[in-house]
């Protein structure tokens, strides 16, 4: 993705969740998605996806049942 990308997505995250600690970052290993991070802590991925011109973004994040708070 192109850094003009990457900031326009980080700013739609930002106003969206209201909240200026997430940051995304480039990935070394793939030019078709960025890490997402929350206070410098990754929690997810953002892989871009071009079919017939549309462009979209996909935000995974896994939560792991470990970290989670204990069941009520």
């Amino acid at each position: 993705m192109q850094k003009s990308e990457i900031a326009r997505l980080q700013q739609y995250l930002q106003q969206k969740f209201g909240n200026a600690n997430i940051s995304l970052v480039a990935r070394k290993e793939a030019d078709d998605s960025v890490e997402v991070k929350l206070n410098g802590e990754f929690i997810g991925v953002i892989y871009r996806d071009e079919e017939e011109g549309d462009v979209s973004y996909d935000f995974n994040m896994a939560i792991l049942e470990m970290d989670l708070p204990p069941a009520a």
